[in-house]
């Protein structure tokens, strides 16, 4: 695994596969996204390569050809890492390694990788370990590569598939013990959200590094940690908030990201409870993202995935400071509008209309619109607070026309 307090610069080359499923443009975006997860591990993308293929081939999920290409890349500039966007099967892993002779690392993989990294409680350790045990299962005989008779000599001499067999056994023990150790875990912040009383939760969702922790600590007051890499947070963090006179319990969540590990998904089923049990979702999105409509999209098929999606939601476009857009030559006949020609202004206009005024645009680091969007969440926790105490309703009238904070 990459360790990015000792290969604080270690090269890489990055491979993906342009498909009948994944465009070019496609590619090259998520290719830009796993090359910000190699700095975020420690590492560094020297190269990309991609190959246009009707289907990933099954053996070495690139051709042939183009592998070896990579290799005399590789061989030529001293790179000892590959890394492949897209998910690898155990089978395919093994030939790419016998090819390149290198390490080889896929998404998934690296994404466990950060998270091991990022992780600071005990409970997101024992998430993380559970999931990284859950990918390394079926690829465990890649670690036995030494016992292969083409690579004889002192020291690499083995018992052979009993040992194998032997690893598995103990992964598959220490897979039932972290599962063990997370049901008990789980029970315990079943009992800390049962205490939180009938207070109104907000969550915080959204696609990873689009500023949720820096919004919950201009609207908490705390200091979560925040930082311009994917994956900052890991942790649950929740706060009381108290906007005007109604209390709530903001609650930052982990972020997501296109394709998610499945593993991660089952192991990080409490954080995402939170996101389950919340009364209101707030979806941040990174605006000035070329891409942030995707972002959306990935983010609402996983609010699905966890039966989340018909929660009232109201969707925060943040980071306005950092929009920029295409311009247009006003004598420009020829050039054809499209979205990356797009202002803030036509873009609030857009989803002003697509979500019927459930959303809202600021900067959360520069604080523009803050008071709107605090005004924005107040309405909507005070609506369901009503509706849980409408007894006191009176009270919120009150506070409304006195104008008290």
């Amino acid at each position: 695994m990459i360790d990015p307090k000792v290969v604080s610069s270690e090269k890489a080359v990055l491979i993906g596969v342009i498909t009948q499923k994944q465009s070019e443009e496609q590619v090259t975006e998520y290719l830009d996204e796993l090359e910000f997860l190699t700095l975020t591990a420690g590492g560094k993308a020297v190269k990309r390569f991609t190959q246009k293929m009707e289907k990933p081939n099954p053996k070495t999920f690139i051709g042939v050809g183009k592998l070896d290409e990579v290799l005399a890349y590789m061989t030529e500039r001293g790179i000892e890492t590959a890394i492949f966007d897209d998910e690898l099967s155990p089978g395919q892993l093994r030939n790419i390694e016998k090819i390149l002779d290198c390490k080889v690392l896929d998404r998934t993989h690296l994404i466990l990788d950060i998270f091991a990294a990022r992780a600071q409680t005990s409970y997101a350790r024992t998430q993380v370990e559970l999931a990284q045990c859950q990918y390394l299962l079926p690829r465990l005989t890649r670690l036995w590569t030494h016992l292969d008779k083409q690579k004889g000599g002192i020291g690499m001499r083995g018992p052979g598939e009993t040992e194998i067999e032997t690893d598995r056994r103990i992964i598959r023990d220490k897979i039932t013990l972290l599962r063990k150790k997370l049901l008990v875990i789980d029970r315990q912040m079943a009992v800390q959200r049962k205490n939180r009383g009938k207070m109104v939760r907000v969550a915080l969702v959204g696609y990873t590094n689009v500023g949720k922790s820096t919004l919950m600590n201009v609207v908490s007051k705390s200091d979560v940690f925040a930082e311009n890499k994917l994956f900052a947070t890991l942790d649950t963090t929740v706060r009381k908030v108290v906007i005007k006179n109604i209390p709530f319990l903001l609650t930052d969540t982990v972020g997501f990201i296109r394709k998610l590990p499945t593993q991660l998904v089952e192991s990080f089923k409490s954080t995402l409870d939170e996101v389950r049990e919340a009364d209101l979702l707030l979806h941040i999105v990174d605006i000035s993202h070329d891409s942030f409509e995707d972002h959306m999209d990935s983010v609402n098929g996983i609010l699905a995935d966890i039966k989340s999606a018909d929660k009232p939601t109201i969707v925060v476009f943040n980071k306005i400071d950092a929009y920029t857009h295409e311009t247009i030559d006003t004598d420009d006949l020829v050039t054809e509008k499209t979205k990356a020609h797009f202002t803030l202004e036509e873009w609030e206009k857009t989803w002003m209309n697509n979500l019927q005024d459930k959303c809202i645009f600021i900067s959360a680091l520069n604080k523009d619109n803050l008071e709107a969007f605090k005004e924005m969440v107040f309405d909507a926790v005070k609506d369901i607070h009503i509706s849980r105490f409408p007894y006191n309703d009176f009270l919120y009238q009150e506070y409304d026309e006195l104008g008290e904070k």
